[in-house]
Formats: C-alpha cells, sequence, structure tokens
C-alpha cells in the first residue's frame, strides 16, 4: 500500500509513536441525544448539551489517546480542546431511514471532504452499514457511495476511514445465536470488498469477527455457545488476512472489560491490528453521570474512571501492530 505526502501526514497525526491508532470517539450523535433524553427523563435535550458533553469527554480522554473522532455538527467545539492530538471527522449523516431497504447511507449536506479538511480534519471518516448478504442492487448503490468519497478523499490528498457494521437480512435478531454465527462472513466478506484499490480506503475500521458472549471459555460468555474459544480465534485470523490494508477495531458499545477481553482475544490470535478507534467502551456509563449530576460531576467522573477505561485499552494496545509495516514508503518518510 502506497501513501502520498498528505494521506501518510494524516495518518501520522492520528497515530501514537509506534504507528498504532490510539484514537477515542466521540463521534455519535443521535443515539447519544437519546441517550442523555433517556437518562434525563425528558423528551429532548438541547444541541449545547452534547456539545458540551463532546467537549469534556475530548478534553480529558485526548491526553490519553492519539486522536479523538468527531463529528462537524456538535463536535467542532469540543475539536478546539483536543490537546494537540490528531482530529478524525464524520462526513456521514447519523443513522438512516429506517422505512427504506437496505440501511442506505448519506452525506452531510453541507459538508464536504474540503469543508472537513479546513475545518482541522486530518482523517476522513464514513460509517456504512453493510452485509453481502444483502441485495446485489442496494450493494451495488453502496460500492458506487464508497467509490465517489475515495476518489474526493485522493482529490484533498486526506486519508480515508471506512468503518463497516454489519446487519441482518434474514429476519434473525442482531443480538442472537443466529447473526453471531453469521458474523465472522459479514465482517471478513466487508473487509474483503472495502480493502479492493478501487474504494481509495486507507484505514478499514471494522467490528471483531465474533459476538464475545457467544464464545465459550471466555469471561463475557453467556452459556449459548457460537463458537469454541479454538474456533474465535480462526475467524480472528481470517477475517485478518482477507486485506492487506491498514485495519482496526471498533468497540460497538461493548463494556469497557468485554472490550479489553475482545483485544485481549485478537492479540493472542495473532492478527495484525493496528489499533482502535475507541467510544463508548470508555465513556458510556458516564452518560448518566452528566444527564443527572451535571457536567462538574461528569469531568470528575471522566478524570477517573473514563481515564482507567482508556488506560485499559491503552495496554492492551501494547502489543497492537504498526501501520508502518503495511506501508511502501521509504523508512525515512515514517520519522
Amino acid at each position: 500500500m502506497s501513501l502520498t505526502p498528505g494521506k501518510l501526514a494524516g495518518m501520522k497525526a492520528v497515530s501514537n509513536e509506534r504507528g498504532v491508532i490510539a484514537a477515542a470517539a466521540m463521534d455519535q450523535r443521535g443515539s447519544l441525544k437519546k441517550s442523555l433524553a433517556k437518562e434525563q427523563g425528558v423528551a429532548d435535550v438541547p444541541d449545547s448539551a452534547l456539545e458540551e458533553f463532546k467537549s469534556l469527554v475530548t478534553e480529558v480522554l485526548t491526553r490519553h489517546a492519539s486522536a479523538i473522532l468527531l463529528d462537524p455538527e456538535f463536535g467542532l467545539p469540543a475539536s478546539k480542546r483536543r490537546n494537540g492530538k490528531g482530529l478524525l471527522l464524520a462526513y456521514e449523516k447519523t443513522g438512516y431511514d429506517a422505512a427504506l431497504p437496505g440501511r442506505l447511507p448519506d452525506l452531510l449536506d453541507v459538508w464536504s471532504v474540503r469543508r472537513l479538511k479546513e475545518a482541522g480534519a486530518d482523517c476522513i471518516k464514513i460509517l456504512l452499514y453493510y452485509t453481502p448478504y444483502e441485495k446485489t442492487a442496494i450493494n451495488d448503490h453502496k460500492h458506487a457511495w464508497v467509490e465517489r468519497i475515495g476518489d474526493e478523499c485522493r482529490a484533498h490528498d486526506i486519508p480515508f476511514f471506512l468503518e463497516t457494521v454489519g446487519y441482518d437480512v434474514h429476519g434473525e435478531d442482531e443480538k442472537g445465536l443466529g447473526y453471531a454465527k453469521r458474523k465472522p462472513e459479514i465482517v471478513t466478506g466487508s473487509m474483503e470488498e472495502f480493502g479492493k484499490e478501487r474504494y481509495g480506503v486507507d484505514v478499514l475500521k471494522v467490528e471483531v469477527p465474533i459476538q464475545m458472549e457467544y464464545v465459550s471459555g471466555t469471561r463475557a460468555f453467556k452459556g449459548v455457545q457460537a463458537y469454541t474459544r479454538a474456533e474465535a480465534l480462526e475467524h480472528f485470523r481470517t477475517s485478518a488476512s482477507s486485506t492487506h490494508k491498514p485495519f482496526i477495531y471498533l468497540s460497538a458499545g461493548v463494556s469497557n472489560p468485554v472490550f479489553i477481553e475482545t483485544l485481549e482475544l485478537a492479540i493472542e490470535s495473532g492478527t495484525s491490528f493496528n489499533g482502535v478507534l475507541c467510544g463508548r467502551a470508555t465513556w458510556k456509563d458516564g452518560i448518566a453521570v452528566y444527564a443527572k449530576q451535571g457536567a462538574k460531576a461528569f469531568e470528575e467522573w471522566l478524570n477517573t474512571k473514563g481515564v482507567e477505561n482508556i488506560n485499559n485499552v491503552n495496554k492492551a494496545l501494547e502489543s497492537a501492530k504498526s501501520w508502518f509495516d503495511k506501508v511502501d514508503m521509504k523508512a525515512g518518510a515514517l520519522v
């Protein structure tokens, strides 16, 4: 994989000195609004609450992260408080239109890669709901969409991070056993597809290829088995071998202990993952604190429990691999 000067600079800006991406994620919008409102027992919360929440998370956690992922809708004030760390900005609209089939994506109306870069972005992030099991016509729509964004990032010489999140098309519960058994193929198929050069993706932000609660022999196991521990390790290896691109794991809303055990399993499998973009596993439990006790209490929570959570992740990342090894550049360019 070759990197142009702008893409290389952007990648280095969001990585630590080892070439590992140890980034925090704070680009939640609709889901965060709903969670805050629920904890407050109200129908809605003002936009200012999201801006304050994001700013507090950013100011505290970027002291312990290589970068922060934010959205340009509510996160720009927070981007000024990131302690000199790298900045990824989201380009997609939050959520999807549930009335239409296929969880089709859409971009923010008044933003472009040019404008995101002008706002300070070192890298561009896109979220795409994707499964190889979807109808061909729908996936063709998504493929073309990603190609356009890849070309836009090439034109502005800025790294393109593509986050793929699987979903069900078989009428199964996405937290159930049936979906857990399909998940390895969904993750591997997504990585294989978007690792192709035509898309211009620089980093794949992916789910782990298993559901931890269905892995027997783990602390997260809840009694119903979809895979043995040995099978889970093999699923990690299979998905990792499906692409030559740098890839990082997302936390997908699981608790901090479960995410740490997940990373331990990835390390045990020997995969060449290059870091994380970790959001809710570090700050999710602070939502209730902010909603019920206010900003000061939340800041105190972040400085204690939030920092503990992100340091747990950082410790697990000591065994992550450098993306430098996947980039075709002269050694001096990486200094």
